[in-house]
C-alpha cells in the first residue's frame, strides 16, 4: 500500500458517511482517490476507490434496506471498515486488505436477490472506475489489468461513453488562454 495515509483518510470518511447515510459524499470520496490511484497505479487505492464508490451506489438505493440480508451486509461493511482503519493505524496493510476483502465476501452470505443486486453494483462500479482511470491517461489494457476487468468490458464501456463529454479540469479561463495565444501569435 503506497498511499497509506490517503487510504486511511478515505476509509475513515467512508465509515462516517455510511453511518450518516450520505451516499453522494461516498461517491465523491471515491473520485478523490481515483486521481491518486491513476498517478501511483497503486492497486490498493484502486480497490478502495471501487469499494467506496460501490458502497455509495448501494447506499443510494434505499429500497435495498428493506430486502432480506440488508442488516448482514450493512453490519459487515461497518465492522470491516472500522477494523481496516484500526489495522492501517497499526501499519498492518495485510490486515486492512483482509477486512476490505471481507466486505466483498459478505455478499456471498446474503440469500435472495440482494446479494445479486449488490454484486452487480460492484461489477459496474469496477468498470466505471476503470473508465475514470482511462480518462486520467492510463491505457485501456493497463486499466483493465489493474482492476481485473476484461479488456472486452472495458472497451465496451469506453465505446458507450463519450470521453469528450467528460469533465476536464481547466486551470485557466478560456478568455485568458485566448489572450495568451493572441499575444504569442500576434
Amino acid at each position: 500500500m503506497e498511499e497509506v495515509e490517503n487510504v486511511l483518510r478515505i476509509l475513515r470518511s467512508a465509515k462516517q458517511f455510511i453511518e450518516e447515510d450520505k451516499a453522494n459524499e461516498l461517491k465523491s470520496l471515491s473520485n478523490q482517490t481515483i486521481h491518486v490511484a491513476a498517478i501511483s497505479k497503486d492497486a490498493d487505492n484502486i480497490v478502495v476507490a471501487v469499494l467506496v464508490y460501490s458502497l455509495g451506489k448501494v447506499m443510494e438505493r434505499a429500497h435495498y434496506r428493506d430486502m432480506e440480508g440488508w442488516s448482514v451486509f450493512y453490519e459487515a461493511v461497518v465492522k470491516n471498515l472500522g477494523e481496516a482503519v484500526v489495522a492501517l493505524d497499526k501499519k498492518d496493510t495485510e490486515g486492512a486488505r483482509k477486512n476490505l476483502g471481507a466486505i466483498r465476501h459478505s455478499l456471498n452470505e446474503i440469500e435472495g436477490d440482494l446479494g445479486h443486486y449488490i454484486s452487480d453494483v460492484f461489477r459496474k462500479a469496477e468498470i466505471n472506475k476503470a473508465f475514470k482511470l482511462y480518462e486520467h491517461g492510463l491505457s485501456s489494457s493497463a486499466t483493465a489489468e489493474l482492476l481485473g476487468v476484461s479488456l472486452w468490458d472495458m472497451a465496451s464501456y469506453i465505446g458507450q461513453s463519450h470521453i469528450g463529454n467528460s469533465k476536464i479540469a481547466i486551470s485557466m479561463p478560456v478568455e485568458e488562454r485566448v489572450k495568451i495565444a493572441e499575444e504569442f501569435f500576434g
